[in-house]
C-alpha cells in the first residue's frame, strides 16, 4: 500500500510539467523492481553523489540558423537523471529530445547527453521582447540546475553597403582614410581591405590601420599605395564587395639647382638651366614653376665691347642705377604702410583687450583715411561673458561712421573707387549675426576689397514651402536634417493648401531656465489655421548624444503670445502626440502646425552634447598670411549650414572633413590648438597657438557659430603648402584632431563636399514620388495589420519590429494605427528608403513571407510603383 501511494502520488505530482513524466514512470519502475516503498531510490546500475546537484559539462551555445537549416543544441551534465529543453520560457516536447548516456570512469558517474534541433519555422513563429532561447534543466536526487540560456537567431547579411569608399588623390607622405560601413546583419560582418585584388595585412605593414571602425588609414601615402581598393564584408551567411576606390599618389615636380653660369656669349650675355627632375611630377602631379632657363648680361671682361658700344654702357649703367633707387623708394613705402596697418588684433583674454589703450580709448579719433586690417587668433563666442569682453567696445569709435575699408595692395595700384559701408554695433559686444571679424578678399562689381566686419546680412530664417493636396507629399529644408511629412488623406480632397516651413537663424526667442539647453532649431511650420485629418511627421535635428539615463528631453511649442510651453517629455505617455528619439533626430506626430524646439535637461555630469568641429582657411589681405577659423558647433545639419554660408562670403574653404566631439557637461572648458607647423615655412603669431573657451560658452553655444581664429605667416611667397594639426579637446573629456594638408592656392586645393547630394534638390515633393512605400503595398498593410489577432500579430506587433516599443496608446487612439506607423517609418528612412528592413519586419511576424524589393509590376495595379522602382525599391 505504502509503495504503491508512494508511486500514484509521485506520478500523479509530475503530471503537472510534461518532462516529469518519464522521470516519475522511472523512478516508480526502480523501487518496484527493488521491492521497496520508496520511489526516489535509483537502481544499482546508476550510481550517484549523494548531496551533489547536477553538474553541466557542456552547455547550449549561442546559434544561427543560416537559410533553412535547422540547428542543434547540445548540453551534458553529471550526475543526471533527466535532462529536457525549456525554449522561451516553455518545456519542449520529450519526443523532440534525442539522449544519450556514457560513463565518466574517474568518478563512476553516468553522464547524460541530451540535444534537440530548433528550425528557422520556430524562430520566425516566436514573436516576444527578445530573441528566441533555450535553457537545459538538469534533475538529479538533491534538485535541479539549469544552464545558460542560448539564443537562436536567424543569421542573414544585406546587399548594399551603408557607405562605399571613395576614391581619392593625395600628395606623398599625405594622409590616406578610406571610410567603410558595412552592409547591416546578423552576426555582424567582419571587415577586410583588398588592394588590386590582393588582401591588405596591416599587422605587416605599421603605415596602415584598418582597425578604427571598419576604416582604412594610411598614415603617410607613398606611391606604391596607389591602387584599386575594395572593402569586403562577410559573416557566416555570405560575402560582400563594396564599390572599388581608386587612390592616386601624387608627387609634384620640383627643381634641381641652377647649373653654373655658361661662358659669355658673343652677344655678351651668359646662360644657366635648371630641371624639373627633384624629383619629377608623377601620376599627375603639378608640374615645376618658374623659370628652367635664366641668361644674364655679362661686362666683366670676358666680353669685349667695341667702341661703338661705349654710349651704351653708360646708358645701361644710368638704368641701372635709376632701377636701385626706385626699387629703394618702393621697399621704403612698404615699409612704412606695413607699419600703418600692424594694429592686428590678437585677442587671447580680456587682458589683451583692456591693455591695448590704443584700440580702447574712445576719445580717440580714428583716422578714416588709414587702411586697418584685423587679422589674428580672435574667439568670437557671446560677447557678454566679462571674461573676454569688457563694458568698452572694441569698435565703439566706429559705431556711427561711415567707415572706407581699403586694401594697402589697392591703394599702390591706384584704385580710388572702394566700397564704402555702415559700420553699427550694439555697446559692448563684437559684431552679432553673420558678421564676422576676418578681413578676406571676396569679388564684388569685379573689384577686390576688404570686407568690413559687420558688412556680412544677417539671416534671420531659412524658408521653403510647397503646395500639397489630398494625395500628400514631403517639404524638406536642403541641406538642415529639417523635414516634413504630410501623409495621403491628410488633407480633405478637392482641398489644397500652401504648407511653408522656416528655421530661426537669429537670436533663439526660447529663454532656457535653470540648467535647461537647446537641442534643436526652432522650426516653424504653418499655416497654423491649417486641419489635418491624420497626424503629419515632423521631423527635427537634435545635438543629444541620446541616453535616457543622463537626458531629460522636452519638446516645446511657442504659443501666440510668444511664450515656450511644454508639449511633452520624450519619455512620456501622451495621446496627443508621439516623439520617437533617433540618435541625430527626432521625429514628432502632431495634428498642429506651429513652433517647436527640443530642450534637455541633463541629469548628470555625464550628459553628452555633441559638437561638429570643422576647420576653414583663407588668404588674408597681406599675401603672406594665412587665416585659419576653427568652428565648434551643435552637431545639426542647420548649424554647419550657417557656418557654411558665411564661409561661402568670407571666400573660406573646408580644409578637412568635419568631425564629431563629444563635449560633456561636466563644467570642463575646451582648448584650440595648432601643433606641428612646419618650421622655417610658417610660423604662427607669439601666444596665440593655443587658445581656451569657457564650459558656459561651448555648452550654450547654439546662439551664435563658436569659432576661434588663428593667423599664421609664411617667411617667403614661394611656400604654397601648409600642413598642420588643429587639436580640439575638452580637458578631462573628449579630443578630436584635425589634419590639415592644403595648397593656400584656390586652384590646387582639393574640394570637400559640404552636404549630401541627395538633400540639395527637390525641397518639395508631392503625390505618390514623396514616399517610399507605394500606395497599394501600403494599402494591404494596414488592412492586413489594423484588424486585432487573437495571436498578438496585429499593429502592435508591426510597431514592436519597427522599434516602437512605448506610448503605444498614442496609435490606439489613431482610426488607422498601421498608417500613422508606416508614416512614422517614412520618415525615418526619408534618404535611405530601406524597403528590405520592413519587409524582413513583416517576414518575422509571419503574416508574409515575400520581401517588398521582389514584389513584380504584375502583382500592382498602381502606376506609381514604375516610379519606386527607379528608386531603388
Amino acid at each position: 500500500m505504502g509503495r504503491a501511494a508512494a508511486a500514484g502520488g509521485g506520478a500523479g505530482g509530475a503530471r503537472r510539467w510534461l518532462p516529469w513524466l518519464g522521470l516519475c514512470f522511472w523512478a516508480a519502475g526502480a523501487a518496484a523492481a527493488r521491492g521497496t516503498d520508496n520511489g526516489e531510490a535509483l537502481p544499482e546500475s546508476i550510481p550517484s553523489a549523494p548531496g551533489t546537484l547536477p553538474h553541466f559539462i557542456e552547455e547550449p551555445d549561442d546559434a544561427y540558423i543560416i537559410k533553412s537549416n535547422p540547428i542543434a543544441l547540445r548540453c551534458k551534465a553529471r550526475p543526471a537523471m533527466q535532462i529536457f529543453f525549456k525554449c522561451n520560457g516553455e518545456w519542449v516536447h520529450q519526443n523532440e529530445h534525442v539522449s544519450e548516456e556514457s560513463l565518466d570512469e574517474s568518478s563512476g558517474l553516468k553522464v547524460r547527453e541530451v540535444f534537440i534541433n530548433v528550425t528557422r519555422q520556430q524562430v520566425e513563429d516566436f514573436h516576444g521582447p527578445e530573441d528566441y532561447w533555450c535553457q537545459c534543466v538538469a534533475w538529479s536526487h538533491l534538485g535541479t540546475s539549469k544552464s545558460r540560456k542560448a539564443s537562436v537567431r536567424i543569421a542573414y547579411l544585406r546587399k548594399n553597403f551603408e557607405q562605399d569608399p571613395q576614391g581619392r588623390e593625395v600628395p606623398i607622405e599625405g594622409m590616406i582614410v578610406l571610410h567603410c560601413r558595412p552592409p547591416e546583419g546578423v552576426p555582424a560582418a567582419e571587415v577586410e581591405w583588398l588592394k588590386n585584388e590582393e588582401p591588405i595585412d596591416s599587422e605587416q605593414d605599421e603605415n596602415i590601420d584598418t582597425r578604427a571602425d571598419h576604416n582604412l588609414i594610411i598614415r603617410q601615402a607613398r606611391l606604391s599605395d596607389s591602387g584599386n581598393y575594395t572593402c569586403m564584408a562577410a559573416n557566416i551567411v555570405a560575402k560582400r564587395r563594396s564599390l572599388s576606390a581608386t587612390v592616386v599618389v601624387y608627387v609634384d615636380g620640383s627643381w634641381e639647382a641652377w647649373s653654373e653660369w655658361s661662358v659669355c656669349s658673343p652677344e655678351c650675355e651668359h646662360l644657366r638651366i635648371r630641371e624639373c627632375t627633384a624629383p619629377p611630377p608623377r601620376n599627375g602631379g603639378k608640374f615645376c614653376e618658374g623659370l628652367s632657363q635664366e641668361s644674364e648680361n655679362c661686362t666683366d671682361g670676358l666680353c669685349i665691347l667695341g667702341i661703338e658700344n661705349a654710349s651704351d654702357i653708360a646708358l645701361y649703367s644710368g638704368l641701372g642705377a635709376a632701377v636701385v633707387a626706385v626699387a629703394v623708394l618702393v621697399i621704403g613705402v612698404t615699409l612704412y604702410r606695413r607699419s600703418q596697418s600692424d594694429y592686428g588684433v590678437d585677442v587671447i583674454d580680456s587682458s589683451a583687450l583692456t591693455g591695448n589703450s590704443l584700440l580702447l580709448n574712445s576719445s580717440m579719433q580714428p583716422d578714416l583715411t588709414v587702411s586697418r586690417t584685423y587679422s589674428g587668433p580672435i574667439c568670437l563666442q557671446d560677447p557678454l561673458d566679462k571674461e573676454l569682453m569688457t563694458e568698452s567696445s572694441l569698435f565703439n569709435p566706429l559705431s556711427d561712421i561711415k567707415v572706407k575699408v581699403q586694401s594697402s595692395f589697392m591703394v599702390s595700384l591706384g584704385v580710388s573707387e572702394r566700397p564704402e559701408y555702415h559700420g553699427k554695433n550694439h555697446s559692448g559686444t563684437f559684431p552679432h549675426g553673420n558678421n564676422r571679424s576676418f578681413s578676406t578678399m571676396h569679388p564684388r562689381n569685379k573689384t577686390p576689397y576688404i570686407q568690413n566686419l559687420s558688412s556680412l546680412p544677417t539671416r534671420t530664417e531659412l524658408r521653403t514651402t510647397g503646395v500639397f493636396g489630398h494625395l500628400g507629399g514631403r517639404l524638406v529644408m536642403p541641406n538642415t536634417g529639417v523635414s516634413l511629412l504630410i501623409p495621403h488623406g491628410a488633407i480633405p480632397e478637392e482641398n489644397s493648401w500652401e504648407i511653408y516651413m522656416s528655421i530661426n537663424q537669429g537670436e533663439p526667442s526660447l529663454q532656457s531656465d535653470g540648467s535647461e539647453v537647446l537641442l534643436s532649431p526652432e522650426v516653424t511650420c504653418g499655416p497654423p489655421d491649417m486641419i489635418v485629418t491624420t497626424p503629419f511627421a515632423l521631423t527635427i535635428p537634435h545635438c543629444a548624444d541620446v541616453s535616457s539615463e543622463h537626458w531629460n528631453i522636452h519638446l516645446k511649442k511657442r504659443t501666440q503670445q510668444g511664450k515656450w510651453e511644454e508639449v511633452m517629455s520624450v519619455e512620456d505617455e501622451s495621446t496627443s502626440c508621439y516623439c520617437l528619439l533617433d540618435p541625430f533626430a527626432c521625429h514628432v506626430l502632431l495634428d498642429s502646425f506651429g513652433t517647436y524646439a527640443l530642450t534637455g535637461e541633463p541629469i548628470t555630469d555625464c550628459a553628452v552634447k555633441q559638437l561638429k568641429v570643422a576647420v576653414f582657411g583663407c588668404m588674408s589681405c597681406n599675401s603672406l598670411d594665412y587665416n585659419l577659423r576653427v568652428y565648434c558647433v551643435d552637431n545639426t545639419p542647420c548649424a554647419f549650414q550657417e557656418v557654411v554660408s558665411d564661409e561661402r562670403h568670407q571666400g573660406g574653404q573646408l580644409l578637412e572633413e568635419p568631425k564629431l566631439l563629444h563635449f560633456k557637461g561636466n563644467t570642463f572648458s575646451l582648448q584650440i590648438s595648432v601643433l606641428d607647423i612646419p618650421p622655417f615655412l610658417w610660423r604662427i603669431k607669439p601666444f596665440t597657438a593655443c587658445q581656451e573657451v569657457p564650459f558656459s560658452r561651448v555648452w550654450c553655444s547654439n546662439r551664435q557659430p563658436l569659432h576661434c581664429a588663428f593667423s599664421l605667416e609664411r617667411y617667403t611667397p614661394t611656400t604654397t603648402q601648409l600642413s598642420c594639426k588643429i587639436c580640439i579637446r575638452q580637458l578631462k573629456g573628449h579630443e578630436q584632431i584635425l589634419q590639415v594638408q592644403t595648397s593656400i592656392l584656390e586652384s590646387e586645393r582639393e574640394t570637400i563636399t559640404f552636404f549630401a547630394q541627395e538633400d540639395s534638390t527637390f525641397p518639395a515633393q508631392t503625390g505618390p514620388k514623396a514616399f517610399k512605400i507605394p500606395y497599394s503595398i501600403r494599402q494591404r498593410i494596414c488592412a492586413t495589420f489594423d484588424t486585432p489577432n487573437a495571436k498578438g500579430k496585429d499593429w502592435q506587433m508591426l510597431a514592436q519590429k519597427n522599434s516602437i516599443n512605448r506610448n503605444l496608446s498614442y496609435f490606439a487612439t489613431q482610426s488607422s494605427p498601421s498608417a500613422v506607423i508606416l508614416n512614422l517609418w517614412e520618415a525615418r528612412h526619408q534618404h535611405d528608403g530601406d524597403l528590405d528592413s520592413l519587409a524582413c519586419a513583416l517576414e518575422e511576424i509571419g503574416r508574409t513571407h515575400t520581401k517588398l524589393s521582389n514584389i513584380t509590376e504584375s502583382q500592382l495595379d498602381e502606376a506609381d510603383f514604375n516610379y519606386s522602382r527607379q528608386n531603388g525599391l
